[in-house]
């Protein structure tokens, strides 16, 4: 009776444990995406136009790029212009690179590709969960404008894809000037997103 009566005492510490970490486990991942929800509207709600973008003051590194409506390019990290989508009312700012030191801050630029306004594909990213929450509303026919220090260049989307994660291409080269923009998807996944949302624009002004 004694060995019983131990071992259902066990059972209970057992449990009651488990149940404290279960907890523990939800406050904190509760308020990770509280944190992550609040940055995302605070970007989306606060961020202003910027159409002065100084880069870095050193010569094009890449000699086997054609002629380019930038004098220098960009460090990695540097902001260099901001996204406007008008159907969202969102202004938003865009980095070179899209680590995730970019990604925290705003869209990040995928330095693999050209710089807006340029000929060739310019691919952008950011995160579904906080500066693109809202980009499921947006769709062909809608439009995306970029300002940097070149211009401002306004982009019209002409078809959206839906892809797998790792999908490569939406960075493969195109004949026009092109902006390709994307986000993982589903919007509303928890954790790792298994595919992308991609919205893909021609320049057209």
């Amino acid at each position: 009776m004694s060995n019983f009566f131990k071992k259902g005492r066990t059972g209970r510490l057992v449990l009651l444990s488990l149940s404290v970490v279960i907890i523990a486990f939800g406050f904190w991942f509760s308020g990770t995406n509280a944190y992550t929800f609040m940055k995302g509207y605070w970007l989306y709600k606060t961020t202003e136009p910027q159409t002065e973008v100084a880069f870095a003051n050193k010569p094009d590194q890449t000699a086997n790029r054609p002629a380019s409506l930038y004098s220098v390019r960009p460090e990695q990290g540097e902001m260099i212009g901001n996204l406007t989508i008008p159907k969202l009312n969102a202004n938003l700012p865009i980095y070179h690179g899209t680590d995730e030191d970019e990604l925290e801050k705003g869209v990040g630029h995928f330095a693999g590709s050209v710089l807006p306004g340029e000929k060739d594909n310019s691919v952008l990213s950011g995160h579904r969960d906080t500066v693109f929450r809202q980009l499921g509303n947006v769709g062909k026919g809608d439009l995306l404008v970029v300002t940097t220090n070149a211009g401002k260049f306004t982009y019209k989307i002409r078809k959206t894809r839906f892809v797998d994660a790792n999908d490569r291409t939406v960075i493969v080269p195109k004949p026009r000037a092109t902006l390709t923009v994307t986000t993982c998807y589903p919007f509303d996944f928890i954790g790792d997103a298994p595919e992308r949302y991609i919205l893909i624009a021609d320049l057209i002004e």
